[in-house]
């Protein structure tokens, strides 16, 4: 299956496994396993998307917002829970305005999930961790 890097965003192609106990990244060799959310923009968002044969879970928020700030500890504790299962990344509508704009986002925080490069689910609020799981597990 096909990971981008957290670190470098290069793709990387990885076995499909149930759980792993190391996985490199093969340009800059950190970890595939950190699962920190990553910050996207207008220029890698589409080729991310693309190339992750995993779910990809997007926030969209804005450092203003309120629910945002209070739903962002959540989200990183989620993308934890699921090490080369999804990946966790955020867009700063702020910043990144075209893609808010792209997407139709009207309230934030809103999380969409993508899969095979489609949005299959959205929601907007601030969700707990345990919500996320659930969310993002629907999609595995």
């Amino acid at each position: 299956m096909r990971v981008v890097c957290p670190y470098c965003k290069s793709v990387n192609n990885v076995p499909q496994k149930d759980s792993y106990t190391k996985a490199n990244c093969g340009k800059c060799k950190e970890s595939l396993l950190d699962t920190k959310p990553i910050e996207l923009t207008t220029l890698n968002f589409d080729e991310v998307i693309v190339n992750s044969d995993i779910p990809v879970v997007v926030d969209f928020w804005a450092p203003w917002c309120g629910p945002c700030k209070m739903m962002a500890p959540n989200f990183q504790k989620s993308a934890m829970n699921f090490p080369l299962k999804a990946l966790f990344v955020k867009v700063n509508t702020e910043n990144e305005q075209n893609l808010g704009a792209r997407f139709g986002i009207r309230s934030i925080p809103t999380i969409i999930v993508f899969k095979n490069a489609k949005e299959v689910h959205r929601v907007s609020g601030a969700l707990d961790e345990s919500a996320l799981n659930r969310l993002v597990a629907q999609f595995i």
